[in-house]
């Protein structure tokens, strides 16, 4: 590694998107992992903690009030800084009202106050992902965006953790007080950070902020065979994923257990397989690493079935987290690199918010309806007809991405709608 390279890792900016990256991953775990330990705790049936899932649809609606962000300018701390500032205080303020609510008395309340978390979160995350394009030069993007995603996955470990360590001794009230102040390391970095230098006029009219890039999008022959792999590709991994934290507390494991086991050997896993997805794509491309790391993805969500037949076993379930994780890290980094495939640079925000909205739905519509299935399948066959919910995505890839197509024939074969 070279000393310019090692200068950059280590520079004001790349800080600045570790701490960022951080306060982006931070908040929707604390409504994706946090809140269903706490519900589970309560004796919530599964079957609502399941629906409970669907408080975070706005991650799937994001597009569709990402052009005001772009046109509307925030006055005093910028167009970029204002917009980052108000969704982090408000995220602070909603995390901490959260935690003084309880599940068994006011559950819907609390449905109310995580759906608030999850518009605040998504919102950050729209201004977030335009503040680092612009705040990084194109010599920067892809380092900094690297570093970005390892500090997402960082707050995710560190929201979940400081809940699981602390929610026995402390109470999950204490514990969301806590997580509220650790919000501060967005805001104080926000404060510190300049507003990025575009060169660019805002958008002023309708046609320019909101119409334009749809309309170039869905202009494209292959468009809705686009959304709809981004839709399935990774349903039945997503779906899976949605009951893992009740499936482990119920197979007898502690949710002690659960966090050195899975946000530890499965985080390490998940960081090395987007490393190693990145590496593996530079030899096979983007066409075959998606078609090889899709079947990996289905055949480790088949695994957790294993548990089912063979009861509490400590080395097992974590042969089964790394292999799940590693091939999550692995199915990650050819599917955004695919959509960054998809993306005309012109329109980058507006149209990447809209893929990463698609890309969301799994986690909440299809995953709030997990629970229920659970009760009826049992837990063996919830995990196997997860794996089975992965082929359709896919198959897909015969139209969008057959096998040995480089990046510059799938965008072509997509414009030319074949």
């Amino acid at each position: 590694m070279s000393s310019s390279t090692i200068k950059i890792i280590f520079s004001p900016k790349m800080l600045a998107m570790f701490a960022l990256g951080f306060s982006s991953g931070f908040p929707f775990y604390v409504i994706r992992e946090v809140l269903k330990a706490w519900l589970t705790d309560a004796n919530i049936d599964l079957g609502t903690i399941g629906l409970f899932s669907a408080v975070a649809l706005p991650y799937t609606w994001k597009f569709v009030w990402s052009p005001a962000m772009d046109g509307v300018t925030v006055p005093f701390l910028g167009r970029r800084r204002g917009w980052m500032i108000l969704t982090q205080i408000g995220l602070l303020i909603l995390i901490a009202v959260m935690g003084q609510l309880n599940p068994t008395e006011s559950l819907k309340m609390m449905a109310v106050v995580a759906f608030c978390i999850a518009v605040f979160s998504a919102s950050q995350d729209i201004v977030l992902d335009a503040f680092r394009r612009e705040y990084l030069t194109d010599e920067e993007l892809g380092l900094g965006t690297g570093i970005w995603m390892n500090a997402w996955r960082f707050g995710m470990f560190a929201s979940t953790g400081t809940a699981f360590f602390l929610a026995d001794s402390i109470g999950y009230p204490a514990v969301h007080l806590v997580l509220s102040m650790m919000m501060g390391v967005g805001i104080i970095t926000t404060l510190l950070v300049p507003e990025p230098e575009t060169g660019v006029t805002p958008p002023r009219t309708l046609q320019e902020t909101v119409i334009e890039p749809f309309r170039e999008f869905f202009s494209r022959g292959g468009a809705w065979w686009v959304l709809a792999f981004i839709l399935l590709y990774k349903l039945g991994d997503n779906m899976a994923g949605a009951m893992n934290i009740p499936f482990i507390l119920k197979t007898g494991f502690t949710k002690q257990e659960y966090f050195v086991i899975v946000k530890g050997i499965g985080v390490l896993a998940l960081l090395g397989g987007a490393f190693l997805g990145g590496i593996i794509m530079i030899r096979l491309g983007i066409a075959n690493s998606l078609w090889v790391f899709g079947v990996l993805q289905a055949i480790s969500t088949a695994g957790f079935a294993l548990l089912v037949f063979l009861g509490k076993n400590h080395v097992l379930l974590s042969g089964i987290v790394a292999f799940e994780f590693l091939a999550t890290g692995l199915g990650q980094a050819a599917y955004a690199s695919y959509m960054a495939v998809q993306t005309n640079k012109r329109f980058t925000a507006t149209q990447y918010a809209m893929m990463t909205s698609l890309m969301a739905i799994p986690g909440t519509v299809a995953a709030a309806v997990t629970g229920y299935m659970v009760e009826f399948l049992g837990w063996a066959g919830f995990y196997i007809t997860c794996s089975l919910i992965a082929l359709p995505g896919i198959l897909l890839l015969v139209r969008i991405a057959p096998w040995g197509s480089s990046n510059e024939e799938i965008d072509a074969s997509l414009k030319q709608g074949r």
